[in-house]
Parts: C-alpha cells; structure tokens; sequence
C-alpha cells in the first residue's frame, strides 16, 4: 500500500511519521505530491496537486480518498488504531467535508515547510521518491 502525502505539509509530515512509528509489518510505503511517483498516482486517479484536498492511499489497483483512506491505513496498523472504523458509521457526506476543509487549509492550520521531510536511513527504503 502507497500512502501519497504533501511532503511540504506539517500536518501530513506528522502524519508520516506516525505511520512510520506504528507500521509495525512495514506494509505501507510513501510517495509525496512533490516526487514523479506521488505524481503519476495521483494522475492515475484524475488528481492535481494545485488544490489537493486529499489524501490518497494506493493499493494495486485500488484506491482510496479522504476519509476512507484514513480508515483503511489505521485498519492496517492493526489494534488499537483498527477500531477508528467506527467513525465509519458516520457517513461520508457528514465526514468527508470537514475532512475537505482541513485538507484546504493545512497550510494555514498547521504550517507549511519549505523542505521535504527527509526519512531516516532504517526507512528511507519505504520512500518511493
């Protein structure tokens, strides 16, 4: 599984780096928006960094946007994180807006770094770009 992120996002970084603690299996790999891998994903879906309001989690074929892919990476890290599928009994139309607009503004909420998150040599294999 491919987890496309926005490297340059302190919300997203944090993000990362909580997946990289709790990723015991190491079943996910990363992708930024700003590589040429994060990119062709998000092309292959029909998205364009300029205005991203979401994130994308890649599986083969597969594809999961907004809140979903929240729940579908915590499913994969396992207990306790795997019981947040009980938000998904809040539908998607009441989810995924707040979910849009804390995507729209990040920058703004969370702050913004001109430098990529750089990974550490023991993970730095599970960055695609």
């Amino acid at each position: 599984m491919i987890v496309v992120f926005d490297a340059h996002c302190l919300l997203c970084n944090g993000w990362v780096r909580f997946l990289l603690r709790h990723d015991h299996q190491r079943r996910l790999r990363f992708a930024s928006i700003q590589g040429s891998t994060g990119r062709g994903l998000l092309d292959r879906q029909g998205l364009q960094v300029e205005g991203l309001q979401t994130l994308l989690l890649v599986d083969g074929h597969r594809s999961w946007q907004h809140t979903a892919a929240i729940f579908r990476v915590l499913h994969v890290l396992g207990w306790p994180w795997r019981a947040a599928w009980l938000a998904w009994l809040v539908p998607a139309p009441l989810r995924d807006p707040l979910y849009r607009w804390l995507a729209r503004n990040r920058y703004r909420v969370f702050g913004r770094s001109d430098t990529c998150l750089v990974p550490s040599p023991d993970h730095a294999a599970r960055f695609l770009d």
